[in-house]
């Protein structure tokens, strides 16, 4: 089965958009991951950042929020869009999966989770496209959250926009980019139950 190359994808959607930028509501993980992927999408969209991640605890949460705040604002590649913290909503719509492996149905449940919302958010406030960061990580599958991101657009709201971050070099880049930025770069996902040595 070939699987569909969704870099080349995105590819194809920025080079049809013609003159004038487009809206684009990205999902972000963290400071680290959003910098190569504004990087690459800056010059074709109009990006707004949306924070959204309940399965991040409050510590931590904090954290990364103050370094995207903080990587917007030096580069000026992206707005912020603030939005609720409820590590509730997290822990309910994965009850039942918190012994699955990493990579598994507890993450394919987040990350549905998080992206229905973005797309909500997304379709609420007229956004042409909505994306994730997500997909830059070496250890994310991007065909599942790719499926994810396509199965939760509305017919006639926001598009999303398939995406292969780690494609091209993506995650070398946000490496680099962390470090000339002097990112604070986290080791887990964000949930407890990906914590190294839990």
């Amino acid at each position: 089965m070939n699987r569909l190359n969704y870099d080349a994808e995105m590819q194809k959607i920025t080079n049809g958009l013609g003159g004038g930028k487009k809206t684009l509501l990205l999902h972000a993980c963290c400071a680290p991951c959003s910098s190569a992927c504004l990087e690459r999408l800056k010059e074709h969209f109009k990006i707004t950042l949306y924070f959204y991640n309940p399965n991040i605890e409050d510590g931590e949460y904090e954290k990364r929020k103050a370094e995207l705040v903080r990587f917007a604002a030096e580069t000026g590649w992206a707005d912020i869009l603030d939005c609720d913290h409820d590590t509730s909503v997290y822990y309910s719509a994965v009850r039942g999966l918190e012994d699955c492996p990493e990579g598994g149905k507890r993450c394919a449940q987040c990350f549905r989770l998080r992206l229905e919302r973005t797309a909500r958010e997304a379709d609420a406030r007229g956004f042409d496209y909505f994306c994730t960061t997500l997909t830059i990580s070496p250890l994310k599958n991007a065909e599942l959250i790719n499926a994810t991101g396509f199965s939760v657009q509305s017919a006639d709201g926001a598009k999303w926009l398939p995406s292969d971050f780690k494609k091209r070099n993506g995650y070398l880049r946000s490496t680099c980019l962390a470090r000339e930025h002097n990112l604070y770069r986290q080791n887990y996902c964000g949930c407890i139950f990906s914590l190294p040595n839990t």
